[in-house]
């Protein structure tokens, strides 16, 4: 076995150790990672309480939108109903949706991610814990403002999906339209900051020994899972934006009457909202794998094949969002492309299907509650993927699209392959948690219900369809032969609701959270995230051999707790976890861990206030809030760059690491390369917003400004990046002063102003405006990008100046200063290309 890091695969046989390690080292981990008391269990950031929060927010999101179904259901049980006026059940349906969506699915699934990780990897937490808090609070708090707008007569009615010109200023004039603009676009930024987290903690803070073949299918779902965000999430933040901007500043993106398209909405919006299927479906269908293993009492069956299937999925997923736009008239080509790749993404998933199925063939299950929702998960989920085949063949698509047949294939496919998955997780998992398991008698009757209730609800719903009932409507009049199954999917979804308030009743009967002295492994689970743990995860970090430590060394779960194995105390006095190398899981380096902060919370909150404030046209209050926010976030930002004394430490039988590093090796390295992913994806997605409105309208786009132009532009880019790349070497010669490298940075960032000055200038001279077309509104957004960029390269400038003279930029080298030329760099070659294509691909 070959070494990636130069790290000697044979110091794993020094592990377990024989010596007996002293009491105090327990207890002083349990010093340095204890809760705070009180109020300030605000201020956590161990992935237990965080993650736990996090479930307990996203169920009650699922709540919240289950009481606004059966308040529908209730309104189209009998014809010409009464009980919701036509504006306010437009409002319903919007919500619902969206909180479904954007509230509780996604971030369900991340929440599980934050809470069973770094269990099921053996790290002490995920490498960044604040920007885990700051993720759930953001989310919970926005969150909740969001819901808390139906209550006030402003909650959007655009639907989920939110289509122009419908919600246009025209047509929709007050601010529903701007809360859920402005609302899902920052909580979709939450979701982008836990999707860097659960990446680069998968690939960076896995157990020693714990190669990529021997993750838990689980971890490689959520891999599959923050990769998919990256790339898809930024187009809906991208779309969102350009919708508010056309409302507030009348820049016609999508008005057809002066260069914009109203489809181009629907590419944006659904090139993210086909993959986030699959961005729910693969971390649900990963706790399916691992918890089908447990429950039949036998590896899984087909490892590797599901493991292609995650990322066959993964990719294929971006390649059927227009099979949500086969009505529009696309090309014939577009057309067939799309229906053959719809039908192409069904393949992983029924590899996954039948690797379940084998696995229960092949074990022993009991029928217990987890194992019920599992099958019954299944069940449905293979009806759903049934009806989606159909709904891919493009003539049936044409009769169906925008009936009750759709509604009842989106919810078999979402209830089948995320709620139900869901339940068995919330089953399995909560002894991990708790001091308690829940009710297995209970839980059968909560199963029951739910499924029952399923099918009863939305299986009459296919029929209603096909007769013709189109979505979306209030009510209807009675002969159509729809009053019986309406009726029928109203008491369907009664049943539904029963279900999940005989779960919530059952969860406040016996979850006592516990870090320690909890129910423990009732269902025998085999992988790491039933070691016996703390709020510091494992005792001691151990070396994995195997895909099920736990079933293959009996002795490891003691081994563990006795520390035997990594880290088993602190080494530097601070919380720590070990940093393993992406593809072999060798020890690189020892992380300092951050330690609950309030400055998470207040960023949260400050950022949910400038959004709100925003959408109600608070200017004022809105830009305090905001500058608050950034406060906050640099406070918390600020004690994370810190070397230690020691330049190594001890983690085990001798092996010693280092403590700080910088460059590419680093965590934070990675994250702010992932980052940039993002935005370049943001970038991306404009440039194929200019492009696609070009081909639309050429007709009204002007000749671009003079080639002239261009040479200040890259060249002030160019030298942009030049002094940044040129601060980093100049901080490792003992020659220059410490102001040298933040002197550098400081004038790059005020190269990239003047290249981002000259840009604006010189379309100011060609008179070309924002509100005048198509072009003057994709150009104006591709500046406003730019600009914003530029604006975020001088604040990270002044930062590392800050630092410098407070004598915390470290030689000779150091992150801030890293992830500064980083970001520079990107901004220059962002501002280059933008100015590039806006000029090289004209359409007069």
């Amino acid at each position: 076995m070959t070494s990636e890091t130069g790290f000697d695969p044979a110091l794993y046989d020094r592990f377990p150790t024989k010596e007996p390690r002293p009491e105090a080292e327990r207890e002083e981990l349990e010093r340095i990672w204890c809760a705070p008391k009180g109020w300030r269990l605000l201020t956590v950031v161990n992935n237990n309480y965080v993650g736990t929060y996090y479930v307990g927010a996203a169920f009650l999101f699922f709540v919240f939108a289950g009481v606004l179904a059966l308040v529908m259901r209730a309104q189209l049980a009998l014809p010409l109903q009464g009980i919701l006026p036509q504006e306010t059940y437009n409002q319903f349906f919007t919500m619902h949706g969206t909180v479904m969506m954007f509230l509780f699915a996604v971030p369900m699934v991340e929440a599980l991610g934050v809470l069973l990780l770094p269990q099921m990897l053996a790290a002490r937490d995920l490498p960044f814990p604040r920007l885990s808090a700051y993720a759930f609070w953001a989310y919970f708090v926005g969150g909740l403002c969001f819901f808390a707008s139906l209550f006030f007569g402003l909650a959007p009615d655009g639907g989920w999906f939110m289509y122009p010109p419908l919600t246009s200023r025209t047509y929709s004039p007050g601010i529903n339209a701007d809360f859920w603009l402005l609302g899902i676009g920052f909580i979709e930024i939450s979701a982008i900051a836990g999707a860097i987290e659960i990446l680069v903690g998968v690939l960076r803070t896995r157990a020693p020994g714990m190669t990529l073949d021997k993750m838990p299918i689980f971890a490689w779902a959520m891999l599959a899972f923050a990769v998919m965000i990256i790339i898809a999430f930024p187009a809906v933040i991208l779309g969102t934006l350009l919708l508010e901007l056309e409302r507030a500043l009348n820049w016609p993106f999508f008005d057809a009457t002066r260069g914009g398209d109203p489809v181009l909405w629907q590419h944006l919006f659904w090139f993210f909202g086909h993959p986030e299927v699959y961005i729910i479906f693969l971390p649900a269908a990963g706790l399916v794998s691992m918890m089908a293993a447990a429950l039949s009492r036998t590896p899984i069956v087909g490892y590797e094949l599901i493991v292609l299937a995650i990322v066959a999925t993964a990719f294929i997923s971006f390649g059927v969002w227009s099979h949500h736009m086969f009505t529009t008239g696309m090309p014939l080509l577009s057309v067939s492309f799309f229906s053959a790749a719809s039908m192409a993404v069904s393949v992983p998933a029924g590899i996954q299907v039948f690797a379940w199925i084998a696995t229960f063939a092949t074990g022993r299950p009991v029928m217990n509650t987890p194992t019920l929702f599992l099958l019954g998960g299944l069940v449905t989920f293979v009806i759903g993927g049934l009806t989606g085949v159909m709904v891919a063949l493009v003539p049936f698509d044409w009769q169906a699209h925008d009936s009750y047949f759709i509604v009842a294939h989106l919810h078999y496919v979402l209830i089948g392959g995320m709620v139900f998955p869901m339940f068995a997780a919330l089953y399995y998992w909560t002894p991990m948690m708790s001091r308690n398991a829940l009710s297995e008698r209970a839980g059968k009757w909560v199963f029951w219900l739910t499924f029952s209730g399923m099918q009863i609800a939305f299986l009459p719903m296919h029929l209603t369809g096909l007769m013709g009932m189109p979505r979306r409507v209030y009510t209807y009049l009675p002969g159509r032969d729809w009053e019986i199954p309406n009726m029928i999917s109203t008491v369907g979804a009664f049943m539904i609701g029963a279900g999940v308030l005989l779960f919530v009743v059952d969860l406040a009967r016996r979850f006592r959270f516990a870090t320690d002295g909890n129910a423990g492994n009732i269902y025998g689970g085999g992988t790491l995230e039933w070691l016996p743990n703390g709020l510091y995860s494992a005792r001691s970090i151990p070396v994995i051999r195997s895909r099920e430590p736990l079933w293959d060394d009996p002795g490891l779960a003691d081994d563990v707790d006795e520390g035997r194995y990594f880290l088993p105390g602190s080494a530097t006095g601070h919380r720590e976890t070990v940093v393993t190398s992406p593809i072999r899981a060798e020890p690189q380096y020892l992380q300092i861990m951050p330690e609950p902060s309030v400055w998470p919370l207040m960023a949260a909150v400050f950022t949910a206030g400038f959004f709100i404030l925003l959408t109600i046209q608070a200017y004022v209050p809105s830009v305090v809030s905001g500058l608050l926010a950034l406060a906050a976030m640099i406070r918390w930002l600020w004690e994370t760059d810190r070397p230690v004394a020691d330049s190594s430490a001890d983690i085990g039988a001798g092996i010693r690491v280092p403590t700080y590093v910088t460059g590419s090796g680093s965590h934070g390295w990675w994250a702010m390369v992932i980052l940039l992913i993002v935005i370049g994806m943001v970038f991306i997605m404009a440039l194929f917003s200019y492009v696609y409105l070009l081909g639309i309208h050429p007709d009204v786009w002007r000749a671009p400004p003079a080639p002239a132009w261009l040479a200040p532009i890259i060249g002030a880019n160019i030298g942009a990046a030049g002094l940044a790349l040129l601060a980093r070497r100049l901080l490792a010669r003992d020659k220059v002063t410490r102001w040298t490298p933040a002197t550098m940075i400081l004038l790059a960032a005020a190269a990239l102003v003047v290249g981002s000055g000259a840009d604006w200038s010189s379309w100011r001279a060609t008179g070309l405006a924002g509100p005048d077309s198509g072009q003057g509104a994709t150009v104006h957004a591709l500046m406003s990008l730019q600009s914003l960029l530029v604006a975020i390269a001088a604040l990270m400038a002044l930062y590392l100046a800050a630092r410098t003279a407070r004598g915390l930029v470290t030689k000779p080298s150091n992150s801030t200063l890293d992830l500064a030329v980083l970001f520079t760099v990107y901004t220059a070659a962002q501002g280059s290309v933008a100015a590039l294509v806006t000029r090289l691909v004209p359409g007069g």
